[in-house]
């Protein structure tokens, strides 16, 4: 049965509906589509990520409420709807789905020391067999009467499954001879490991009774001098292992998700119903100059997206991403809170965007107009063509009703760095540096002091030495 669109576009409307007095229209349009049981793929992700929205955004505890239960029991609705769609990453990790990947060593080990066989090599999407050959002589030497004279070797008799293969990898090359052979996992998710019913426990559930925050109300600046954010040491294990799954689920890996430093785990509020949890990395996964942080942030409990930084000194280059089921939900508020964070966690005030966040070989980021979320948010480009570019086009949206930038035109804009410059910070400073070129040169003032505080205790006392040496930082930029 394929679900009445009417009914799909009503719900649909709750994502946009804040404010005003709550009557329970919402509360029964849930239980009526609790009753209804539909096949079409189409319907079951729209309504799945509809549900996930009102779930992280709910107008009363009820809606949170029923909202739950029906994602409880997504993996039966979900059963013999063809598979193909559930694995765009937008949408994947419903329950009772499934998903085929290619995860390095570390992740790989993880997800299978904690999901069993759910987790296995995906044989049937393995066009590139012929990579086990050299890893799998390593491991029985009898399998080159096979490999190295004949065509069409199977593979699956000679290795077993995941676990046979990641339990006789040891020692320092391990992690090297597992990526070399790419093998692609499928995952079989289970309904309580799956986006539709994992959750970091909340400590209080937000009501959403006012309309969201818009972008236009957000101030960078208002935000990096207001109170400061609670924020301290959490649990590490549970967390880590609940962003191993999100973000792997996502087919993404990110650094600092694969190698954190559970020695120190933040937690913080950042109001609304929002939490992050952030981390750093240990000192063997460290970088030679830059500290690295990551985490992930949660929405009354819902992960909703994940963000990145590398800093030196008082700059930090920022990766933001939301997740696609939240980004009609209040992004600018809550990353101006992030800033807010890391610039009281950290002491960075100069944060930068790479180009590629901003849409430079990344369609995703053209689609969503990124140049323009951080342009209205107060960020410069640093290159005065760019520069004179944007102060053009904002000239043409001044003038002309519904004029929007072409595709080309945001290419154009997204081929270079944008920054903000916080409060007290030298305007411009950092406007030529290039980590890439810097690093090219060879040549780093005070490498062997640097060196030192890099692999003793956290990073963030690695940068508050930095940023208590201006002579450093002015032969940094003097050699920018």
């Amino acid at each position: 049965m394929k679900m009445p669109q009417t009914l799909l576009d009503r719900l649909d409307e709750w994502k946009r509906r804040f404010g005003g007095a709550e009557t329970g229209d919402l509360e029964r349009l849930l239980q009526r589509v609790a009753r209804i049981r539909i096949r079409d793929a189409a319907s079951l992700i729209r309504l799945h990520e509809t549900l996930l929205f009102l779930r992280a955004y709910p107008r009363t505890p009820e809606v949170a409420r029923l909202a739950d239960g029906i994602l409880a029991g997504f993996a039966d609705r979900v059963e013999g709807a063809a598979p193909d769609p559930f694995e765009d990453p937008e949408i994947s990790g419903i329950a009772g789905t499934s998903l085929t990947a290619v995860f390095s060593y570390e992740v790989a080990r993880s997800l299978r020391a904690r999901h069993g066989r759910a987790i296995d090599i995906g044989w049937d999407r393995y066009d590139e067999s012929d990579r086990m050959g050299p890893v799998i002589a390593r491991l029985v030497p009898l399998s080159r009467e096979d490999w190295p004279v004949e065509a069409h070797v199977p593979f699956r008799r000679w290795s077993g499954d995941l676990g046979w293969v990641l339990d006789r990898l040891k020692g320092p090359e391990a992690a090297q001879r597992y990526d070399s052979m790419s093998l692609p996992l499928t995952w079989h998710i289970a309904p309580r490991i799956s986006r539709s019913a994992m959750r970091l426990p909340a400590r209080k559930l937000f009501c959403h009774t006012e309309p969201l925050i818009k972008r236009n109300e957000v101030s960078i600046e208002r935000e990096l001098e207001g109170q400061p954010i609670p924020a301290g040491r959490a649990a590490a294990r549970p967390i880590l292992d609940l962003i191993m799954d999100t973000s792997a689920m996502r087919y993404r890996e990110l650094y600092g998700f694969s190698h954190p430093d559970e020695s120190g785990v933040f937690r913080a509020s950042l109001g609304r119903g929002v939490e992050v949890c952030f981390f750093g990395v240990p000192p063997k996964w460290r970088l030679p100059l830059r500290a690295y942080h990551a985490g992930m942030f949660f929405k009354n409990g819902v992960p909703a997206g994940y963000v990145e930084l590398l800093s030196l000194f008082d700059r930090a280059e920022v990766g933001f991403n939301l997740y696609y089921t939240f980004r009609e939900g209040e992004s600018a508020w809550l990353y101006a809170r992030l800033l807010h964070l890391f610039r009281q966690e950290l002491g960075v005030n100069c944060f930068s965007v790479d180009p590629y966040q901003l849409g430079h070989e990344n369609p995703e980021a053209i689609d969503s107009g990124a140049f323009w979320f951080y342009r209205k948010l107060g960020f410069r480009p640093t290159d005065p063509a760019i520069a004179e570019l944007t102060a053009r086009e904002e000239k043409r949206i001044a003038i002309t009703p519904g004029y929007r930038s072409s595709r080309r035109t945001l290419e154009r804009l997204a081929s270079g760095y944008v920054v903000y410059d916080g409060p007290g910070a030298k305007p411009g400073a950092w406007d030529g540096f290039s980590i890439r070129d810097f690093a090219l040169r060879g040549r780093i003032p005070g490498r062997a002091k640097i060196a030192a505080a890099k692999s003793h205790g956290p990073e963030v006392k690695y940068l508050r030495m930095l940023q208590s040496n201006p002579r450093l930082r002015e032969q940094f930029l003097a050699k920018s």
